[in-house]
């Protein structure tokens, strides 16, 4: 398929890479398919594109790169959503933001996708442990200088 996006121009991307989220993103809930776009040649960072808006982009990681003990339990009524019949199946991101000179992701409201049939869907965790600008990396002068 053939995607427009501001940060890219027209790109294709694989089938395989179409996201569909159920109910849209919190805040969006009109935009429900996006492309999952790998950043460069390291497979840590993806761009969530919007494949109905060009403006419309978020930076995502897998969370437990960075913490190997994130976890976050699904609803039955989520899996059901997802039509995930096996929640340890899962693939689960979170947005990324920078604050500052750290990159940080919102940890309490992550993308959760159902690999088998690319359904997605963004939960709201209530676990004190995680916030919503959960330092992930604190970034590099260089990097802060090409992200300004």
């Amino acid at each position: 398929m053939e995607i427009e996006t501001t940060r890219f121009g027209s790109i294709a991307v694989d089938d395989e890479r179409l996201i569909t989220f159920t109910k849209g993103l919190l805040g969006f809930p009109g935009r429900t398919k996006f492309a999952l776009i790998q950043t460069s040649e390291e497979n840590y960072f993806f761009w969530l594109q919007s494949t109905e808006d060009p403006n419309l982009a978020f930076v995502v990681t897998d969370p437990t790169t960075f913490f190997k003990d994130y976890e976050v339990p699904l609803r039955e009524e989520t899996q059901l959503e997802l039509e995930l019949s096996d929640p340890a199946a899962a693939q689960v991101f979170v947005i990324c933001n920078k604050i500052d000179d750290w990159l940080t992701g919102n940890m309490l409201g992550p993308i959760v996708v159902n690999a088998a049939n690319c359904y997605a869907t963004q939960v709201v965790l209530t676990e004190r442990k995680w916030n919503t600008r959960q330092p992930l990396l604190k970034l590099q002068s260089e990097v802060l200088a090409k992200s300004a």
